[in-house]
Formats: structure tokens, C-alpha cells, sequence
């Protein structure tokens, strides 16, 4: 098989590796399933864990445990409310504060969690914790793993269709080609999608940590206190995560709509 057929049955196999995810009712790109991700996220996870030195038994290891609980019960609440009772079959959900001065927290797929001591004078409170976790978690929950991956098999297979595109120009040329390629692909595609994950991410975050009890308007003063800071220096276009000023904005937006879906479970602010 040519290059050419090559790249048209892989494009053909794009159009049916998609999945809908409950949370945001979009088809997804899944060319690499879940059931080869999740172990080895488990095993990257241990590793980690391993050669990090894991904060045990303290009042705030068992808050990020205890919010995360909640986080996790908002999703399972929220997904046997909307017929998805099964999604969460092959989590195993995980909640570890870890050592370090780093402002940050992840979540790898299948709902492995670290947190890292840095970050928690930011979050400065249980409804800090749960905006850090909402946001986390639902990276996991949407599959962003997955459609990164799927993304970046996508961006390869632009990149050898490109090369053939060129394939009768000289070599320099092809050259300058595909470096234009590769910075057109990364600024125009991958970062803008990766940016709209992280959007993506509050959005699903403020509704769990919002149905999980934890008043969504705390999620808007998490990252008033990170811009203060001064967190993003890095212009937008060139990130892949939202500027603050556009976070807090969109956060702000979203507050109405996640607080009338934890309405719907019962849970009202004052």
C-alpha cells in the first residue's frame, strides 16, 4: 500500500474511532481506546508516586482525599442521573498530595490524582480544593488523554500528507515546507485545542464541584488569587491554557448554569 492509501485508510478510520461523551454530548476522537490508556496511566501513575515523596496522614492529605471523594460522587450522581450509570466501571480513583513547591495539580485517565503542596495557599479552603479537583477530574472525565493522543496520531498523518503534497519540490524547499507546516499545526490547531480543553475542563469542573456542594462563585476566587499571583506571563495564542483574565470571564458566565444543575440534586447557595 502506498503512502497515499496509507493516509486515506487511516483519515477513513478518523471518521469512525469517535466516542460521545455524557459530559459534554460531543463525538470525540478515540483512535486509541481507554483500555490501553488507563494501564499504563496506572503504571506511570505508581511510578510517579514512587519517586516523589507522598504527604500521608496529615489534616491536608485527607482533604484532598475527602473533597476528591465528593468530586467523584458528584460525576457518578450526575452520570446515573443522565443514564451513563457505567462510565466510571474502570476508574480507579486515587487521591495523593505530594511534596513540592510546584503550583499545580493533574489527573491522569482513569482518575489518578496528585496534588502538590504548592498549590494549596492558593486554594486556601476546602471549596479551593474542590475548584482545583472539578477542574482536574474532568480533564479524566472528558477523555482529554485520549483525544490529545487521537490528536496527535491526527497531526502526524497531516504532516506525512503534506511531505507527499511537496514531494516534487527540492529538498530545501520541502524543507521551509514542512517547518511551516509544523508551527502553522501547533499554533493554529494543537494549542487552540488544547485551550479548549482546558475551557472545557472549568466548565464540567464548576458543575461537579457545584453538585458536590461546594459554591461554584469560590472557582472565580481561586483564579483572582493565581492572577494576583501573576501565574500567566505567557501570551495566549502561544498557551495552552486560557488567559486568567479570559478563565475568570468565562467562569463567571458559567456560575448560573452549574448552580441550576446542582438544583437539580438538591444543593442550593445562599
Amino acid at each position: 500500500m502506498n503512502k497515499v492509501l496509507k493516509i486515506s485508510a487511516a483519515l477513513g478510520l478518523l471518521v469512525v474511532a469517535c466516542a460521545k461523551n455524557p459530559f459534554t454530548g460531543k463525538n470525540t476522537m478515540a483512535l486509541v481506546p481507554n483500555s490501553q490508556i488507563f494501564p499504563s496511566s496506572f503504571q506511570q501513575y505508581s511510578q510517579f508516586l514512587s519517586e516523589n515523596k507522598v504527604i500521608t496522614g496529615t489534616a491536608d492529605a485527607k482533604r484532598i482525599e475527602n473533597v476528591g471523594m465528593k468530586i467523584k460522587t458528584a460525576a457518578e450522581r450526575y452520570l446515573t442521573a443522565n443514564g451513563n450509570a457505567d462510565y466510571l466501571k474502570d476508574y480507579a480513583w486515587e487521591y495523593k498530595l505530594v511534596d513540592s513547591k510546584e503550583l499545580n495539580a493533574w489527573c491522569m485517565p482513569g482518575g489518578k490524582i496528585v496534588f502538590y503542596t504548592g498549590i494549596l495557599p492558593v486554594c486556601k479552603d476546602d471549596a479551593g480544593i474542590a475548584a482545583v479537583m472539578g477542574h482536574e477530574v474532568a480533564h479524566a472525565l472528558a477523555n482529554h488523554g485520549q483525544q490529545r493522543m487521537s490528536a496527535g496520531l491526527l497531526q502526524q498523518l497531516g504532516a506525512a500528507g503534506t511531505a507527499i503534497a511537496v514531494g516534487g519540490q527540492s529538498e530545501q524547499t520541502q524543507q521551509l515546507i514542512m517547518q511551516a507546516y509544523g508551527v502553522g499545526s501547533n499554533v493554529g490547531a494543537m494549542l487552540p485545542f488544547s485551550r479548549a480543553h482546558e475551557s472545557e475542563a472549568d466548565m464540567i469542573g464548576l458543575t461537579l464541584m457545584a453538585i458536590a456542594g461546594y459554591n461554584p462563585e469560590n472557582a472565580v476566587k481561586l483564579w483572582e488569587r493565581m492572577s494576583a499571583m501573576g501565574s500567566s506571563s505567557t501570551p495566549e495564542i502561544l498557551s495552552t491554557h486560557p488567559s486568567n483574565e479570559t478563565r475568570i470571564k468565562d467562569l463567571q458566565a458559567l456560575i448560573p448554569q452549574a448552580k441550576a444543575e446542582a438544583a437539580k440534586y438538591g444543593v442550593t447557595f445562599k
